[in-house]
């Protein structure tokens, strides 16, 4: 009697290898779930958040119909004009934000704990930055719900376009306040100083709550400049139904660039860190 002994797997046998893709992918959701956690046992900042663009639509959206008669682009609701500023406004402030929760970790020494994992550098800035842009999505919906009744037209399809836009600008902005952060180090004052003084800017001169139409030569040739002008002209033109028009195309390759440029310097300025 003959036996055959079957050969018992491998301890040593290696897991299947991902794709970077996936492997970016993977390290992009466990640090983006972490994040959202966060979030989600504070349910004060949370429901905050939801607020704070209601109190914007509450305030502004009178104002603007005194001031234009009305009528936004086209003849339109003014809150088809108004109402994409304000997206843009709280995605800025929400991801701008990045650096600042990153202060926290540098004085607890959280940061340094996460550096020692296997996770990839730009999986932990997209991962940020998604989670500060996560309570935009909300945001948007329950502001554009609420303005329905008092004229807004809404286009689902439109608006999830510029939401994309949106997010894609939101990671390249994340990333430049990541690293801000990095540079603020022991210097808070330096991140709030900075921040401010560029992103308060950068709003107005984006026509988010006012036109530049009308505005002084200087401003409106300085606001070419500004990836903000190109992102808040898109979202408009998204808001009145308009998908195919070079607006919108203008607005994703500013997003598309901004992005860029933000990741290629923020992945560069965590590796130094190291």
């Amino acid at each position: 009697m003959t036996t055959t002994d079957t050969p018992m797997p491998s301890l040593a046998t290696p897991l299947p290898q991902r794709s970077p893709v996936g492997t970016f992918a993977h390290d992009t959701g466990a640090v983006f779930t972490r994040e959202i956690l966060l979030l989600l046992r504070d349910p004060f900042s949370l429901i905050f958040s939801l607020l704070q663009p209601l109190m914007f639509l509450a305030f502004f959206g009178p104002l603007l119909d005194g001031l234009i008669g009305g009528s936004g682009i086209d003849g339109s609701s003014a809150l088809q004009w108004f109402l994409p500023g304000i997206l843009v406004m709280i995605a800025v402030f929400g991801t701008g934000m990045v650096g600042s929760n990153l202060l926290y970790e540098l004085m607890t020494g959280a940061y340094e704990r996460i550096l020692a994992t296997p996770i990839g550098r730009a999986s932990i800035l997209v991962g940020r930055a998604l989670k500060e842009f996560a309570p935009l999505v909300v945001q948007a919906l329950v502001i554009t719900l609420v303005a329905i009744p008092f004229g807004l037209t809404f286009y689902p399809g439109h608006v999830l376009v510029g939401l994309v836009i949106l997010g894609i600008f939101g990671i390249g902005l994340g990333s430049l306040s990541y690293t801000l952060g990095l540079l603020s180090k022991d210097r808070e004052w330096l991140f709030w100083g900075v921040q401010q003084s560029v992103i308060f800017p950068l709003l107005l001169l984006g026509g988010m709550m006012l036109p530049l139409d009308t505005g002084p030569t200087w401003m409106q040739i300085v606001s070419k400049a500004n990836p903000l002008t190109y992102i808040v002209d898109a979202e408009r033109m998204l808001f009145t139904g308009t998908l195919w028009h070079a607006d919108v195309l203008q607005g994703l390759l500013a997003a598309i660039a901004t992005c860029a440029v933000g990741l290629v310097i923020g992945v560069r300025k965590v590796r130094r860190t190291i």
